[in-house]
């Protein structure tokens, strides 16, 4: 005869929320939140090395063939997603932080002796494995360490973050992907090779971040969820932080240890069907919008502008910045405005915009710089966005099935609106008509005003909100 689960009463999240910002919070950020940075680096690269794959003497891609190894990318991400994301919330977020990180590093080194198209597409697809993963572990790893009164615009600028490793592989690859200095078909290896080299300082680097106390007290280990607040408080209190001793909110939870799959489905898709729409909304407009413009960039610039292809870089930098800034400046406004306003104005603004410039590249009106400016000021805004679509999908779900949601809407969000969108709009583009490139456009737009009104309909205001007031926890008790 099997026991009643034991009681468990707990003032761990209080604990966490009530935290001022210091060292350990840094720490985190940087450690946890490189993802990104590693993220935009691998697929600027791999955007910016478009050219030099199709003039490479030993793969000779055509603009299909590079738009097929976006998408395997693309459905690594989805599949890896979805797999790391089920173990994530039962063998734990630390675990699987270190997984996803060395199997991102074994294939994007692997991708450097790509020998031709398909061998390209198989290690490009494990590369996004190990990425998809590595966005369940850590958006739920972070989400679960920060304090709610910041949890908003610094989640915000962590996704933003992308675009300063995006800035780093436009850069990069003005000097790599010069011909004349490297060859035809060294410098698109040595792209992929740097992104294996910067994971290895960053495994490292995560030896100092604990397992998630959220996480531990949720399955069944309230005394190593304890000794990790501890371990925390005792840091910020030798660095100088002033912690107040309670008494603080207590949560009443029934103990156990793993959440099972047909339960979290029926919570994320029954329960929580509304909040599981404008996920599925939010993930899937931006997946689109980004996905089909960004890997097909420089498609665009170099057929429709004729930009050589080792030039491309200094068109990705200030598109890079604008996609950075975007989360940095308006961040806070998530935080105080609210999210549900925010989303909504971002995504729906992000639409128009996008119609109005590609309107104008159907008449011509704009040059290889005019095209570069409309896009840098329409991703200034549509970042803040595509990053709020994660922050709303990671804070808005049960602790006991958190990276297993932000996997599924991710997944699907990415399959829906991202997979195929390369590939779509590679087509449109080989066809040479700025009237079907213009039409993948309006639907990019109108797909992201639609998402915008569904977050204004069903939204929910989490700003500066703990975690388990958003979203109870499956195993809270009244």
């Amino acid at each position: 005869m099997e026991s009643a689960p034991r009681i468990v009463e707990t003032d761990i999240p209080a604990r966490l929320d009530r935290l001022p910002w210091g060292r350990f919070h840094t720490l985190v950020v940087i450690a946890l939140g490189i993802t990104w940075i590693l993220d935009g680096l691998e697929v600027t690269l791999a955007g910016a090395v478009a050219g030099a794959l199709k003039e490479s003497p030993t793969l000779a891609f055509t603009n299909a063939e590079v738009g097929l190894a976006s998408s395997a990318y693309l459905a690594g991400a989805v599949l890896g997603a979805l797999l790391f994301g089920w173990l994530t919330d039962r063998w734990g977020r630390r675990v699987l932080f270190f997984i996803t990180l060395a199997i991102y590093m074994a294939a994007t080194t692997a991708t450097a002796f790509s020998w031709d198209i398909w061998s390209f597409t198989l290690f490009r697809f494990i590369t996004g494995a190990g990425i998809g993963g590595e966005y369940a572990a850590i958006n739920s790893t972070i989400q679960e360490l920060l304090p709610a009164r910041v949890r908003g615009h610094t989640d915000l600028a962590i996704n933003g973050s992308f675009w300063f490793g995006a800035g780093l592989g436009a850069a990069g690859s003005i000097v790599l992907l010069d011909a004349s200095a490297l060859g035809p078909d060294a410098g698109w290896r040595l792209c992929f090779l740097i992104g294996g080299a910067l994971a290895l300082p960053i495994l490292l680097m995560r030896m100092w971040i604990p397992e998630s106390p959220r996480w531990l007290m949720t399955h069944g280990k309230p005394e190593q969820a304890c000794a990790v607040i501890e371990q925390i408080e005792g840091r910020m209190r030798d660095g100088g932080c002033i912690l107040t001793d309670g008494p603080h909110p207590r949560l009443r939870l029934r103990e156990r240890h793993h959440t099972p799959l047909a339960e979290a489905l029926r919570v994320l898709f029954h329960e929580h069907r509304q909040r599981a729409l404008v996920g599925l909304s939010l993930m899937s407009a931006q997946a689109f919008f980004y996905n089909a413009i960004f890997f097909t960039y420089v498609l665009v610039l170099t057929d429709f502008y004729d930009v050589q292809a080792d030039r491309v870089g200094w068109y990705l930098l200030p598109f890079a910045l604008g996609n950075a800034l975007g989360p940095l400046m308006l961040g806070r406004m998530f935080d105080t405005v609210g999210r549900r306003i925010m989303i909504s104005v971002t995504y729906v603004l992000s639409g128009v915009l996008l119609a109005i410039s590609g309107y104008l590249f159907l008449k011509g009106s704009l040059d290889a710089a005019g095209q570069t400016i409309a896009w840098t000021v329409i991703f200034f805004v549509a970042s803040a966005a595509a990053s709020s679509a994660y922050l709303t999908v990671s804070e808005t779900f049960p602790l006991e099935m958190r990276a297993l949601a932000i996997a599924a809407f991710y997944s699907i969000g990415t399959a829906l609106g991202g997979v195929v969108s390369p590939l779509i709009f590679g087509a449109l583009i080989d066809t040479g008509s700025r009237a079907n490139v213009f039409g993948g456009y309006l639907f990019g737009a109108l797909f992201m005003i639609a998402a915008g009104l569904v977050q204004a309909r069903w939204g929910v205001a989490a700003e500066r909100k703990p975690l388990e007031s958003v979203a109870r926890p499956l195993a809270a008790m009244e």
